[in-house]
């Protein structure tokens, strides 16, 4: 299952959890906290993607597009055609199991 970059073209959820997310002007602007999968149709819905919480008190989550995430190996996580302002002001969740 390698891609024609030579990456595989699956992932186990494990390893995309805790993963950094960064804006495409390379600063960090959170973490991958969740993989959301969509039942009906076995594919990956979005990345659950939070910030702003200390302590995991008061964080938020963002759904984010899973074809947006692209994954830096030199900065060893995600980067996202997004800003901090923009996930700030667009709709949070909470996760619950």
């Amino acid at each position: 299952m390698t891609t024609t970059t030579g990456h595989t073209s699956a992932i186990l959820a494990s390893k995309v959890k805790g993963t950094p997310v960064y804006s495409d002007t390379g600063d960090k602007i959170g973490t991958v906290e969740d993989v959301v999968l969509d039942k009906r149709s076995n594919q990956i819905m979005f990345a659950a993607l939070g910030f702003g919480g200390v302590l995991g008190m008061g964080e938020k989550y963002y759904p984010v597009p899973w074809a947006l995430l692209d994954f830096d190996e030199d900065k060893g996580g995600y980067v996202v055609p997004l800003d901090k302002d923009r996930l700030e002001n667009a709709p949070a969740y909470e996760l619950k199991d």
